[in-house]
């Protein structure tokens, strides 16, 4: 595909590196030049510095037989242009905005095809907020992701010494939850790949990944390690857009899957800011403070808080704050780092969980930018991995799976088919992919995909025969 993304920063050049790798065509249009210049440098893509809200900048980006454009600059109003440009000018038939305005996330008729002629858009903080909020229910766990409208979840969970399942075969799962149908897909030791069998042992230490229906997500969880008691106490360093969404989301318990509301303080260095925050959060406790602050920190209980969450725009007071929160005595910290060299270092040490903004941004993303019908992509382990899901549609004559049970599929190497979502609305049924379940017409599969550069082949294998017309 052909494909513009507008904007080289962090989620620009995050979604570049993704679709780089796919065999599409991407030019990068931004007003930095040392920017486009360095992702020159790295990838295989074509740079264009110039303002992509003026019809001929995106016209010598190749506008004109483009399949998809990605507007994603630090400006909701260039971002929105462009798309408005790329529906009237160009007909450029997917137009993806990411816009960081709370107002206009109120005005669909806006941001949408009516208004700026996006037709998809983004809200990032939002975004970031769900992510924090299923942390939030699930505070065991290092991601929780969503398929099928909720009823299917792939949770990221590191093995602890003493769960029933650890140190032992994978195939005992079935004997310890008889009445539960899940399927661990994916297996990291070490930061490298384990192969999954069911004689596999897991160890502690080892992150994995596992299906199941979203009701099932607790019963498996209790298998490989100690379930933490819910979260009732949150201490947030930051007060910007991010932490005002979250503490809020947790102050009125609007969001999380559990009807609960949090004791919540958040602390903000900016005076100015925290009086601002005071008047819009009436059910949390703002702070005038630095989060990096021990004095403050034991002030205020940090020891005895479930969870301490650093949301400011800086990388190493995110580090930092959480550090020494977990020092002090905070039973769960989460912290927000941006730089990928620095999220890597940090997860899974004293950090329980470093969140990438840029890379959750991105799994918003990324789904529209598949090829065939796929309606959720999300990125996995900083953007290594994938989990897609997708409906497959044909007959057995044009489709290479439909007929056929899942030992029959020949997947690439390094991805895996782990559950099938059968059926519509109350009367969908979430099934494990067992070697004897077969795929049938508009079934929707959920797909673990180990490493990002055969999703192409993946795709491939999904692709509707011409015939099928």
């Amino acid at each position: 595909m052909k494909i513009i993304i507008i904007g080289a920063g962090r989620v620009g050049s995050s979604v570049a590196e993704a679709l780089v790798s796919e065999a599409n065509d991407i030019t990068v249009i931004d007003t930095d030049g040392a920017r486009v210049a360095e992702l020159q440098n790295r990838f295989d893509l074509r740079g264009l510095v110039g303002n992509a809200a003026l019809p001929s900048t995106l016209a010598a980006g190749g506008a004109g037989d483009a399949d998809i454009l990605i507007a994603v600059t630090a400006f909701d109003e260039t971002n929105l242009v462009a798309c408005k440009i790329a529906a009237d000018l160009f007909n450029i038939p997917t137009r993806i905005a990411r816009v960081r305005n709370a107002e206009l996330q109120q005005h669909p008729k806006l941001t949408g095809e009516g208004g700026f002629g996006a037709t998809h858009v983004i809200f990032p903080e939002q975004t970031v907020t769900d992510y924090l909020l299923k942390l939030v229910d699930f505070p065991e766990a290092l991601q929780v992701l969503e398929f099928a409208d909720g009823r299917a979840s792939l949770i990221a969970v590191r093995a602890f010494a003493g769960g029933p399942l650890v140190s032992q075969p994978i195939k005992e799962l079935r004997r310890h939850i008889p009445n539960v149908d899940t399927r661990i897909v994916a297996l990291f030791r070490e930061d490298a790949s384990v192969r999954v069998d069911g004689d596999t042992m897991i160890l502690p230490g080892d992150e994995v990944f596992f299906l199941a229906a979203s009701r099932n997500v607790r019963a498996v969880m209790n298998e490989l390690r100690r379930m933490d008691k819910p979260v009732r106490t949150v201490l947030i360093a930051g007060g910007g857009n991010i932490g005002l969404r979250f503490a809020r989301a947790l102050a009125t318990g609007e969001g999380l899957d559990v009807a609960q509301r949090c004791n919540v303080k958040i602390i903000e260095t900016n005076k100015r800011r925290a009086e601002q925050l005071a008047q819009q959060l009436s059910g949390a406790l703002v702070l005038l403070g630095d989060g990096t602050d021990e004095d403050l920190l034991l002030q205020e209980g940090v020891a005895d808080v479930d969870l301490f969450v650093a949301l400011t725009n800086d990388d190493e007071n995110n580090i930092m704050s959480s550090l020494l929160a977990k020092k002090l005595g905070a039973r769960r910290v989460i912290a927000l780092i941006n730089r990928k060299s620095y999220g890597d270092l940090m997860q899974g040490g004293q950090i329980d969980v470093a969140i990438s903004p840029s890379y959750v941004t991105m799994s918003a993303l990324l789904r529209f930018a598949r090829r065939g019908d796929v309606v959720v992509a999300h990125t996995l382990r900083r953007a290594a991995a994938e989990a897609l899901e997708l409906i497959v549609h044909g007959d057995a004559r044009s489709s290479r799976v439909i007929g056929k049970t899942i030992e029959q599929v020949e997947m690439p190497r390094g991805a895996i088919i782990g559950a099938i979502v059968r059926g519509l609305g109350d009367q969908a049924e979430v099934l494990m992919a067992h070697h004897d379940v077969a795929i049938q017409a508009e079934d929707h599969l959920i797909i673990f995909v180990e490493n990002k550069r055969i999703i192409p082949r993946v795709e491939k294998m999904f692709t509707v025969g011409i015939g099928f017309f």
